[in-house]
């Protein structure tokens, strides 16, 4: 089933499927099936994890296509891609004839969701072993077809042949044409080594390119349904906030216009979105708001108050006993305020229901996790509600909710008609779960060597990732007190998650920002610094590595060179960065004219992929840096647009260069989130080597620079 026939709007796709039916959906194609189950029940039993019947993975069709089923989903990271890559390359298909379908609960295996970097690092090896497998039972077919020996055949481009006869071949779809086999084989061939691979590792476009660029890319705020109706509701002025009145004779009154009220759902539909969008400003609504008590002023205040008992994530050694150690004694307070998602494509879904079964096309990344929402909202049986992942808008951990799922669902049920609900960029930045205000404590100390023998940390919800020291530091501990979530005990005035890279932006900030401190206190450069506090060969080797391509002397800092550096381990990807900024003290702006990122992701298996993930990464990352905030009254969110919230321009734009290590040895690692986690720390420490003036605070923005340097000026 090539992608141009994965209709997304045909109502003759969207039902049910049984067995029976999802066989003939995908042709005479081979399934070889190793359990007495089938690919529903696998998905049924879902603590197993990825299931091991490799047709939960792969499909070879009649015309030779390959279509690959993955739970995960693209929203613009290219596992698209690189998950094409490593099943073509394990097959013996060219990279042309696989079709991806992704995010699909009916046709796809069980998955968690998309977030953490770990699409390639976990779903890619079951992925090559279920690829792997299906090639050993084809050869074995091909053989008996053949009548010749298994040691004489080779693949190449679906095609098995003879070695010594080169005329005497079969293709898969020659092998496969109608027939549905069910065969296993006794032990699961290996992958190939990377020794071997002629398509993964190499440098390849993105399949999903062309679509993207010529507008064709089908997203879930695209959907059109027969008879759909784009829906508008009643949000609250802030959060915590009580519906007492409502009225909504005035928009009664707009032709067309259907109105939902049902506890505490109030909604306006019709057909054309515009004048959904009209009746809902007709409404007139009385609500009781909250005693506004924290606002951006206040909130690092209020998290330390609020704080309850913390829990020790990391230990080694005696921190009490290394202070007896230390000559020189460092102690900082680092902050960073809250950062919303602000992705291209607000969270959006489009709900259809026919009978006893639910079909949702939604913006999420966790597809699983949003036919759980759907149902829960509708009253169905999970396995009643189907959701259809198209393309995803952008989601950096902020679109792992399903509300708006919940929303379409629900109103598509009370209504009797398909229905849409996209959110304005208002409802985007008003339900987003921000990146959480945070405060983070450090107490380190050094020796007369210079060594750094003890490290205490305590984090206020910042969230643990990528808070275990990476230097060699004989007596630590690191203590967290709450984590990156919200809930019901969160002292956030709204909710809080993930946000790329969770946890680490704040944790790696703060990390590094108090190393160039350690590093000045005992005067040496940073470099040598980090080097002489390093024993894992393997960060050393990154660090060295984004040294000699950044190709510039370090000195003690300040030394108005404007000069930085950050590292970090993201969850066993390895990142070393170095910036060269200017800032101009007449007014506060920073000006970023270089980086150099070196990655040791281990294998790698697009190579362009992986350097626009770091390029995309550190362009994000400037906006936490330089403007990303939210202003807030209690659960009033200020921030309504990009009028007032600031993302990165291209005018901001450094040059950038990557350097990617070359660690085959290693499995895959994750790359869509680990650069972006050194930004801070490698951009306070450059604005320091330039006027020094330590930024302590995110955003690092022209005012709170112009203000550390009066400060510094003593002004």
């Amino acid at each position: 089933m090539k992608n141009d026939e994965y209709e997304l709007f045909r109502s003759e796709e969207i039902t049910q499927f049984s067995r029976r039916d999802f066989l003939k959906l995908t042709g005479g194609g081979l399934f070889v099936l190793f359990s007495t189950g089938n690919l529903f029940a696998l998905q049924q039993n879902r603590s197993r994890g990825y299931p091991e019947d490799f047709n939960a993975y792969l499909k070879i069709g009649e015309d030779g296509r390959v279509t690959c089923f993955c739970g995960k989903i693209e929203m613009g990271q290219g596992v698209h891609t690189s998950l094409a890559q490593m099943l073509a390359e394990e097959l013996d298909v060219s990279l042309n004839s696989v079709d991806m379908i992704m995010g699909d609960t009916d046709l796809c295996p069980y998955d968690s969701g998309t977030f953490g970097s770990r699409s390639t690092k976990y779903f890619g090896p079951p992925l090559r072993q279920a690829a792997a497998e299906a090639r050993g039972v084809l050869i074995q077919m091909a053989a008996e077809q053949l009548q010749t020996p298994l040691d004489n055949l080779r693949i190449q481009g679906g095609v098995i042949s003879d070695k010594l006869n080169p005329a005497k071949k079969v293709s898969y779809s020659q092998l496969t044409r109608g027939k549905k086999i069910e065969r296993h084989l006794g032990n699961k061939p290996p992958i190939k080594h990377y020794t071997k691979h002629t398509i993964s590792g190499k440098a390849t476009d993105r399949m999903d390119g062309k679509e993207k660029v010529t507008g064709q890319a089908k997203f879930a705020i695209d959907i059109r349904l027969p008879d759909m109706l784009f829906a508008r509701i009643l949000r609250p002025p802030a959060h915590g906030s009580t519906l007492k009145n409502v009225d909504t004779s005035a928009a009664k009154k707009i032709a067309g216009i259907q109105i939902i009220q049902d506890k505490d759902l109030v909604a306006v539909l019709h057909k054309h979105r515009d004048i959904a969008d009209s009746a809902l400003k007709n409404i007139k609504a009385d609500y009781e708001i909250p005693e506004f008590k924290v606002d951006n002023t206040n909130i690092f205040d209020h998290l330390k108050r609020s704080a309850q008992d913390g829990n020790i994530d990391f230990e080694s050694g005696n921190v009490i006993e290394g202070k007896k150690l230390a000559t020189i004694n460092i102690n900082n307070t680092y902050f960073n305020h809250y950062v919303a998602h602000a992705p291209s494509e607000s969270h959006s879904a489009a709900a259809l229901i026919e009978g006893d079964k639910a079909t949702v096309w939604a913006s999420t990344q966790s597809p699983f996790r949003a036919q759980g929402d759907a149902a829960r909202a509708i009253g169905f049986p999970t396995e009643k509600v189907r959701v259809i992942t198209p393309y995803v808008g952008c989601g950096f951990g902020g679109k792992n909710s399903g509300r708006q799922v919940g929303e379409a669902a629900r109103l598509a049920q009370l209504t009797g008609k398909p229905v849409q609900v996209a959110w304005s960029r208002k409802e985007e930045f008003f339900f987003d779960t921000f990146r959480p205000a945070a405060v983070i404590d450090i107490q380190s100390g050094l020796n007369s060597s210079n060594e750094i023998v003890y490290w205490e940390y305590h984090n206020f919800f910042a969230g643990n990732r990528s808070s275990l020291p990476i230097y060699n530091i004989p007596h630590y501990k690191v203590i967290s007190y709450g984590g990156w979530g919200g809930g019901s005990s969160s002292p956030h005035p709204f909710g809080t998650g993930a946000w790329r890279g969770p946890g680490s932006n704040t944790n790696v900030f703060s990390m590094e920002s108090q190393m160039d401190i350690l590093a000045l206190e005992c005067g040496m450069d940073p470099l040598s610094f980090r080097m002489k506090n390093l024993t894992d060969k393997r960060m050393q080797r990154v660090l060295t590595a984004a040294a000699n391509k950044f190709g510039e002397t370090f000195s003690k800092a300040p030394s108005g060179n404007g000069f930085g550096m950050a590292c970090t381990d993201y969850l066993g990807t390895y990142v070393a960065t170095m910036a060269h900024v200017f800032v101009n003290e007449d007014n506060g702006e920073v000006q970023v004219k270089r980086l150099v990122c070196a990655q040791d992701t281990g294998e790698v298996i697009n190579p362009e992929g992986v350097r626009m993930q770091i390029e995309s990464c550190l362009t994000m990352g400037l906006g936490y840096c330089f403007t990303e905030e939210i202003h807030f009254q209690g659960g009033l969110v200020k921030d309504e647009n990009f009028d007032t919230y600031e993302i990165p321009r291209f005018s901001w734009m450094p040059k950038i260069e990557t350097v990617l290590m070359d660690n085959p040895e290693m499995p895959p690692q994750g790359c869509g989130e680990p650069a972006i986690t050194s930004m801070g720390g490698v951009i306070a420490n450059a604005v320091h080597d330039a006027v020094g003036v330590r930024m302590d605070i995110l955003p690092m923005t022209p005012t709170r620079i112009l203000n550390a340097l009066k400060t510094k000026k003593g002004l």
